[in-house]
């Protein structure tokens, strides 16, 4: 399948099979750890803004601090072997989503916050 250009992947490595088995492979382990540190940083981040006592806070936002690196780096992991791509947009379309919110500004109760 061709690669169009809004995508943005690294080329596959060729060690994953097209059509893969029952067995685990390492883009399997990587897509787990990736999925778990992203479940981990979710709730980190609900932990971490509802601690009750400042020394639990400082704990829970070390031990968020790192799960967020782990997931940047599996991330980064999986791209640079081409196992995880983005899609790209066109720069038309991020203008249209950058006006659309941009005019929900005057929403917000505290507009003085956001500037």
């Amino acid at each position: 399948m061709p690669q169009d250009n809004k995508t943005i992947q690294n080329p596959q490595s060729g060690t994953v099979p097209k059509v893969k088995g029952p067995q685990i492979n390492d883009r399997d382990i990587l897509n787990d750890v990736l999925a778990t540190e992203k479940y981990l940083t979710d709730n980190f981040n609900v932990f971490a803004r509802e601690a009750s006592y400042p020394a639990l806070y400082n704990d829970v936002e070390n031990i968020l601090c790192d799960t967020h690196k782990a997931a940047r780096d599996a991330f980064l992991a999986m791209f640079q072997r081409g196992w995880y791509k983005l899609e790209g947009v066109e720069q038309q379309k991020l203008q249209q989503a950058q006006q659309q919110f941009s005019s929900y500004l005057g929403q917000f109760p505290y507009p003085d916050v956001l500037q």
